[in-house]
């Protein structure tokens, strides 16, 4: 059986509120209000997922936890990776089967999510608020994607097919500091 793939791009937001209006005149509505988010990867302790290019991630996004395994990516212009998720009842409980199955807590992120949406359209905006900057999410086919991006004006040399981990660990760099986890030094006002 093959996984459902997802497909998508990042795009580094350099003013908020303006890509806001943008998404809200380009006809799309507020789908999911915007969400506090932790999100754990779980790796070996000899990093097999990573090496195989692989993420086993538990989210907690309010009262919902989700589980979610991807697979390595397929080279694009768009990030194409398969992808398998699934509602848990309890990111403790899941958590601890992780571990007891061998898996540890490898890499924690933070951010507020909102997500947007237009009439039946088979794609999703998100704008992801986050400790190393603002980012909006193109999630959907390709062609959508790419029309979607040109309409709030951004065009493919805008795109980033980097995961958070990876974003994290260059900002980091950039500024000299030792990568950690990607959590916000205190809760940011809702």
């Amino acid at each position: 059986m093959t996984a459902p793939t997802e497909n998508e791009v990042k795009i580094r937001l350099q003013d908020r509120a303006a890509a806001l209006r943008r998404i809200h005149a380009a006809g799309f509505h507020e789908a999911e209000p915007r969400q506090f988010e932790a999100n754990t990867l779980y790796d070996t302790p000899d990093h097999r997922l990573r090496d195989q290019q692989m993420l086993l991630r538990v989210r907690q996004a309010g009262k919902k936890s989700l589980v979610t395994w991807k697979g390595p990516g397929v080279p694009g212009p768009h990030k194409n990776r398969p992808e398998i998720e699934t509602v848990v009842g309890s990111s403790e409980a899941i958590s601890q089967i992780f571990r007891h199955l061998g898996f540890e807590p490898a890499f924690r992120y933070e951010k507020y999510r909102t997500e947007f949406k237009r009439n039946s359209e088979p794609g999703a905006i998100t704008v992801d608020e986050t400790p190393i900057g603002d980012f909006l999410e193109l999630e959907g086919p390709a062609a959508w994607i790419d029309q979607t991006a040109a309409l709030l004006g951004f065009s493919p040399g805008d795109y980033i097919l980097d995961s958070y981990g990876k974003l994290y660990i260059a900002d980091c760099e950039r500024r000299g500091v030792r990568p950690t986890h990607m959590v916000f030094a205190s809760t940011p006002a809702s």
